[in-house]
């Protein structure tokens, strides 16, 4: 059974693999890969009913999808078998079929691999696309590679210089060739890779093995500064004594930072019952930065603090009173109607008709876009017009973006406006949902209120935001939350902020 506690286990013994699973459950792993940080962190799965139950129902998935794989199939026939065969949507790029004394003439390939911090990029574009080979994908898919190799190259992350600069061309130009033969095929395809090229590839990739140090290395400094479940760390203690001496021995580069490390972890295990705050001291900080900075892997945000405490946490108080909790940094007038608000807050704005509240929340996406991030404004309830132009003179910037619908990848911005959550139909459920799917992200959901006074949609949602903002007349501004209760301002229409 797939549990929180072997679930990455099983993905470093590779009894779980991305590429091997149907789209969907490929969702699911990528989801838990994120909320996780790769395992490192379960704090977001703790401390959010939504992550919780997500990550639940893909563990309960990935349980009965590799149950049926383990149900005997019945024995199919020459012309059953035939048939399927040729009912199997295929790519236009052939195998190259090898005749038996081809093959005796290929001689076996042995070589010595190198040890990394981390494998080249190129070497994981190559990996990528010799694991296409024989999985259905469908055009989204390959488009989506496509970009990421090409966005590799833009950035000049690989260059005509680099080692493996052939294969990466040879290799964009055939994901291009392949892309194109999608057409209407909604259901996918199986990708077929030429054998010949596949021969050329696959013994590239054991040019470079990565020191399993390093991953926890990484695994344990992203504990740094965090309030954790014990049963966490001994999760992180447990394999990394399972990878001794099998993975990680003397011989490792960094086998005197891992006996370091599993002594802390031991301690941090008999010192805290249930949960506690991991502090690293500054001097073996630095040292294990050190290395992964050296290798380019090193953990955005590794210092950071938390924004919330995981649900029934029980912490001694002097760690309390050492933690760091992150903050926006507001200033002037924003700090004084919402206080310093955490990057991953939660706010909605309401009001009557005609009050303001656009208005305020354009300014207020100005604010944030020149000062603390990428905003995406969603004005589905003007939509993009004279109006929203208008609104926008004083405050437009290139770090704020406008739509008029809500995109389903939000990945890219820290600050999401949405106007309105009624003509956008989104249920407080909904709301949720897409908070737990961007955890750390900011929401700021615009509610409509009628002309009578009666609120839509958002009654039962205040008690589940930071900050709560009322337009209740026309160019006033009057905010209640955790950051700053009881604080006001005067709306700007149309004037310079």
């Amino acid at each position: 059974m797939i549990t929180q506690r072997n679930y990455f286990e099983k993905v470093e013994k590779g009894e779980i693999n991305r590429n091997d699973l149907p789209p969907a459950l490929q969702k699911g792993f990528d989801f838990v890969s994120k909320a996780t940080q790769d395992g490192t962190t379960w704090q977001k799965y703790d401390t959010s009913e939504n992550i919780n139950r997500i990550v639940n129902t893909y563990f309960k998935t990935l349980d009965e999808y590799f149950k049926s794989l383990e149900k005997p199939k019945a024995a199919t026939t020459k012309k059953e078998t035939e048939k399927k065969s040729e009912d199997k949507p295929r790519t236009a790029i052939p195998k190259e079929r090898k005749t038996a004394s081809q093959a005796k003439k290929e001689p076996a390939k042995s070589h010595r691999s190198n040890l990394v911090e981390l494998t080249s990029l190129e070497l994981k574009f190559i990996r990528r696309f010799v694991n296409l080979n024989d999985k259905k994908k469908d055009r989204n898919q390959i488009r989506l590679f496509i970009n990421a190799l090409q966005k590799s190259i833009r950035e000049r992350k690989i260059t005509k210089t680099s080692k493996y600069a052939p294969e990466i061309m040879r290799i964009q130009e055939l994901l291009l060739k392949l892309h194109s033969k999608f057409r209407n095929d909604r259901h996918g395809i199986v990708v077929e890779l030429n054998e010949s090229l596949l021969n050329e590839l696959r013994p590239l990739l054991g040019n470079e093995i990565e020191y399993p140090s390093v991953k926890f290395i990484k695994s344990y400094i992203s504990l740094q500064g965090k309030v954790i479940e014990t049963q966490k760390v001994k999760s992180l203690a447990a394999r990394i004594k399972n990878a001794i001496p099998k993975k990680v021995d003397e011989k490792d580069k960094y086998w005197p930072e891992i006996l370091k490390i599993t002594k802390r972890l031991e301690a941090f295990i008999r010192e805290n019952p249930r949960t506690g705050l991991l502090r690293i001291d500054q001097r073996e900080l630095n040292g294990l930065n050190g290395i992964l900075s050296d290798c380019g892997c090193e953990i955005s945000g590794v210092l950071n603090g938390i924004s919330r405490v995981p649900e029934k946490t029980i912490m001694n108080s002097l760690d309390v009173v050492e933690m760091d909790f992150p903050k926006l940094g507001f200033t002037g007038k924003w700090l004084e109607l919402i206080g310093d608000p955490s990057p991953d807050f939660t706010a909605m704005i309401s009001g009557k008709p005609k009050m303001g509240k656009s208005y305020f929340a354009v300014e207020w996406a100005g604010y944030l876009a020149r000062n603390h991030g990428r905003v995406l404004y969603v004005a589905q309830e003007e939509g993009i017009d004279d109006t929203i132009k208008e609104k926008l003179q004083s405050v437009a910037h290139e770090k704020l973006d406008v739509s008029n619908y809500l995109p389903e990848d939000l990945s890219a911005y820290q600050f999401i406006f949405l106007d309105s959550v009624t003509k956008l139909g989104l249920r407080p459920s909904d709301l949720d949902e897409l908070k737990a799917q961007y955890p750390d992200k900011a929401f700021i959901y615009i509610f409509q209120v009628t002309k009578q006074g009666i609120f839509r949609g958002g009654n039962g949602f205040q008690h589940d935001v930071d900050i709560i903002i009322e337009i209740p007349e026309r160019g006033k501004a009057i905010q209640y939350g955790r950051f700053n209760a009881g604080g006001s301002m005067q709306i700007a229409f149309n004037e310079v902020v």
